[in-house]
């Protein structure tokens, strides 16, 4: 049996061959799809530090979309990356404590390239639980709670 031992360095050196969306990345109105292990999220970004959030615990406990910020991503442990929304592997971590399974994948779709969606993103979007028509805003894709 062979024992890898989380080091530090260790750590920051996957951090650097990972595969991450980082928050400076998004700009207001990007969409943000992230598959784990168990669940799929739908984020929409708000603004600076605040996202819309639909899926996984979000739609189990609380009825549907929360605009909450995002802390990072963990290893699982306390040891967190607060620049990064997604990479694969690693736990996203909401505001609100939630810590999700690791990320299998993620996928963004820019809030200028709506559009532009590919075929072969229909998968991911069909795993999201999304049948989207090209002449639909993209804004419709993430339910909003009723008043």
């Amino acid at each position: 049996m062979t024992v890898v031992a989380r080091t530090l360095s260790r750590i920051l050196g996957h951090d650097e061959q990972c595969e991450a969306l980082r928050k400076a990345e998004l700009r207001r109105g990007d969409h943000v799809f992230v598959e784990t292990e168990n669940s799929v999220y739908t984020i929409r970004v708000a603004d600076d530090s605040s996202y819309q959030v639909a899926g996984g615990w979000f739609d189990r406990n609380g009825g549907g979309p929360a605009r909450t910020a995002i802390n990072g991503c963990t290893w699982g442990g306390s040891i967190i990356q607060t620049r990064v929304v997604a990479a694969r592997g690693l736990r996203l971590e909401f505001a609100n404590r939630v810590v999700t399974s690791p990320i299998r994948k993620f996928w963004v779709v820019r809030a200028e390239r709506r559009g532009d969606i590919a075929k072969k993103d229909a998968a991911l979007l069909a795993a999201c639980g999304i049948r989207w028509n090209e002449a639909e805003p993209l804004e419709e894709l993430i339910p909003q709670k009723a008043s």
